[in-house]
C-alpha cells in the first residue's frame, strides 16, 4: 500500500510536469497535494514497517517529536490545499471569464506558501508545548506513530490547557478550512443550477467530482476518528481509524484523480507512450 501510494502520487506529479496541457492552477495545486500525500504517508509507514520487521515498538524522544512535527505539517498541508482547490473551482465555475486573471501564477504560488506557513505554525504550536517535557521514559503510546492528540494527553496535566489547545487547533485548522470549502461549493452549486442546459450542468459538476470525492474521504475519515476517540478510547479502534486516515487516503487520492479525470487519463497515456 505504501509503494502504491508513493508511486501513484509521483506519477501524478510527473504527468503534470511533463504535459503542457496540465499547466493550469488546478493541476498545480493537485501536484502539491500529491507531494504532501507522499510526505504524509512517509512520516508514519516506513517506521511502522521497520517496527514490524524488527519486532520493536521503541522510538526516541527526538524521533517522536520529529515524526509528530512532520505528520502535522503534511496533514495540515493536505487540509489547506483542499481548501485552496475548492476556491480554485469556485473561481473557475462562478467567474470563468476572469479565471486566468484571478488565478494567476503569482496568486497560486502565494496560496501554496500560505498553506505551508499555516502548516509550519501548527507544528510549531505543538512543539512549543511538547518541548517543555523531556522526562518521558517507558511511556507506551497506543498507536503505531506519535499521534499529536495522544502526546498532548500525556504532556498536559491539567485538562483546561489540553482542551484549550485542542479546540483552538480544531477551529483554526479544521472548522475554518471546512467552512471555506462549504461556502465555495454553496456558491458553485448556486451558479451551476442557473445554467440552462443539462449538458452544461453535467460538465460543470464533472470538474468538481474528483475534488469533492477527496474532500469527503479526507474529512469523513477525520470526523470518524474524532468520534471514535470521543466515544470509545479503545486502542484497537483508534489505530484502525488512524491507518485509514494515514495510509488508505494517500493511496486512494491518485486513483480518484486519475480515474475520474479525462485530462489526467490522457496525460498518463501520453506519458506511457513516451516511456515505451
Amino acid at each position: 500500500m505504501y509503494l502504491v501510494a508513493v508511486l501513484g502520487n509521483l506519477l501524478i506529479i510527473l504527468a503534470v510536469i511533463s504535459d503542457s496541457h496540465l499547466h493550469t492552477p488546478m493541476y498545480f495545486f493537485l501536484s502539491n497535494l500529491s507531494l504532501a500525500d507522499i510526505g504524509f504517508i512517509s512520516t508514519t509507514v516506513p517506521k511502522m514497517i521497520v517496527d514490524i520487521s524488527l519486532q520493536s515498538k521503541v522510538i526516541s524522544y527526538k524521533g517522536c517529536l520529529i515524526q509528530m512535527s512532520l505528520f502535522l505539517i503534511f496533514g495540515c498541508m493536505d487540509d489547506m490545499l483542499l481548501t485552496v482547490m475548492a476556491y480554485d473551482r469556485f473561481v473557475a465555475i462562478c467567474h470563468p471569464l476572469q479565471y486566468h486573471v484571478i488565478m494567476n501564477p503569482r496568486l497560486c504560488v502565494f496560496l501554496v506558501m500560505v498553506s505551508l506557513c499555516f502548516s509550519l505554525l501548527e507544528s510549531l504550536l505543538h512543539n512549543l508545548i511538547a518541548l517543555h517535557f523531556t522526562f518521558f521514559e517507558d511511556v507506551n503510546i497506543s498507536n503505531f506513530f506519535c499521534e499529536p492528540s495522544q502526546l498532548l494527553h500525556l504532556i498536559c496535566f491539567d485538562n483546561f490547557t489540553k482542551n484549550i489547545v485542542t479546540y483552538l487547533v480544531g477551529v483554526i485548522y479544521g472548522f475554518l478550512p471546512l467552512l471555506g470549502i462549504f461556502f465555495s461549493y454553496y456558491k458553485i452549486v448556486s451558479s451551476i443550477l442557473r445554467i440552462p442546459s443539462s449538458s452544461g450542468k453535467h460538465k460543470a459538476f464533472s470538474t468538481c467530482g474528483s475534488h469533492l470525492s477527496v474532500v469527503c474521504l479526507f474529512y469523513g475519515t477525520a470526523i470518524g476518528i474524532y468520534l471514535t476517540y470521543s466515544m470509545s478510547h479503545s486502542p484497537k479502534k483508534m489505530s484502525a481509524a488512524q491507518v485509514m486516515y494515514t495510509v488508505v487516503i494517500p493511496m486512494l487520492n491518485p486513483f480518484i484523480y486519475s480515474l475520474r479525470n479525462k485530462d489526467m487519463k490522457h496525460a498518463l497515456r501520453r506519458l506511457q507512450s513516451r516511456a515505451m
